[in-house]
């Protein structure tokens, strides 16, 4: 019997209000998060991934206005919930790592400042006790604690995604968002990084929503995989049968668009054409106009999210 989810999410649905009208940038999006779990949500830019992610955390300000589903946490239903129940929720229940470190941390306060804040907010406790745990938690992502007094222009890239990391575990959430938590690092930063998260992951237990455009990061941390397309879910796998057996065509050009090492060489296919502009989707698929196996269907009819092979689900008129 599977667990009960940590998080649920139910047809989420959020739009832009423009002044042409509304645009839909997640169109009933449904996924489910079991204790423990990492999840990776993927797309292309502009997919509604980073508005998955603040629409979860209630951090959504006009013209972005959720307008319609569920998100429940442990049975809570956090988009009815009250300003002062999401102050106490976050950071304590859910935490979000941003997407760029440089940006996330304040520039003219001290790191141990920084990771020390929450803790006070949320404990109450004095500052002197607020800096032992950020040094602990320094340790804890291996950055030494005399950086407590440094400022984030005098870390490195991947030391200032490891801060941030450290302020989403202060309060030691059940559940972490990680929104392109490498993004901008290079390449042996990234692995690095993802290291990081894994063994933290191990020793701590919390569930991951990892949410990144690169399959690649993604390929041997998560547990199971969901691809956005244009503000809706093409396909759900566990991640070894989504690398190995994609259903979707749009999942077959995100994995057939970056380099396999351990494979015979081939040559890289990218995906024609380029993702619908909101504001006028295409009827039918969203993913018709650059689909190589579109048929009359897929210009008509939206395919239906449904399970076409035992924990694998694709909305793909093929199945």
């Amino acid at each position: 019997m599977a667990p009960s989810p940590l998080l649920s999410v139910q047809d989420l649905r959020v739009e832009f209000i423009t002044p042409t009208g509304p645009v839909c940038a997640v169109d009933n999006v449904s996924f489910d998060i079991a204790p423990g779990e990492v999840l990776g949500l993927a797309g292309e830019s502009g997919s509604g991934k980073s508005t998955v992610a603040m629409a979860i955390m209630r951090l959504l300000r006009p013209p972005a206005i959720i307008t319609g589903g569920r998100v429940l946490f442990a049975g809570q239903d956090v988009l009815s919930m009250t300003e002062e129940q999401l102050r106490a929720f976050r950071w304590r229940k859910m935490a979000l790592v941003f997407q760029s470190a440089m940006t996330a941390l304040n520039p003219v306060l001290t790191i141990g400042e920084q990771i020390a804040d929450p803790i006070i907010a949320h404990d109450g406790v004095t500052k002197a006790q607020a800096m032992e745990r950020a040094a602990a938690l320094l340790k804890l992502v291996n950055i030494d604690t005399s950086r407590l007094a440094s400022y984030p222009h005098q870390l490195s890239g991947g030391m200032r995604q490891r801060v941030v990391i450290a302020i989403a575990m202060a309060l030691k959430p059940p559940f972490l968002i990680m929104d392109e938590p490498t993004t901008a690092l290079d390449v042996v930063v990234q692995k690095e990084i993802l290291q990081q998260i894994a063994d933290l992951k191990d020793r701590l237990g919390f569930s991951i929503l990892f949410i990144t455009h690169d399959l690649s990061l993604i390929a041997e941390f998560s547990t199971r995989i969901a691809i956005l397309y244009a503000g809706k879910l093409a396909e759900t796998a566990r991640a070894k049968d989504l690398f190995s057996d994609p259903k979707h065509p749009y999942t077959q050009g995100l994995l057939g668009s970056f380099p396999s090492v351990r494979g015979p060489r081939r040559r890289l296919q990218g995906i024609p054409g380029s993702p619908p502009d909101m504001r006028n989707p295409p009827p039918g698929c969203r993913f018709h106009p650059r689909c190589p196996q579109a048929f009359a269907t897929c210009q008509n009819e939206l395919p239906v999210l449904r399970e076409i092979a035992p924990e694998h689900r694709g909305a793909c008129h093929l199945y």
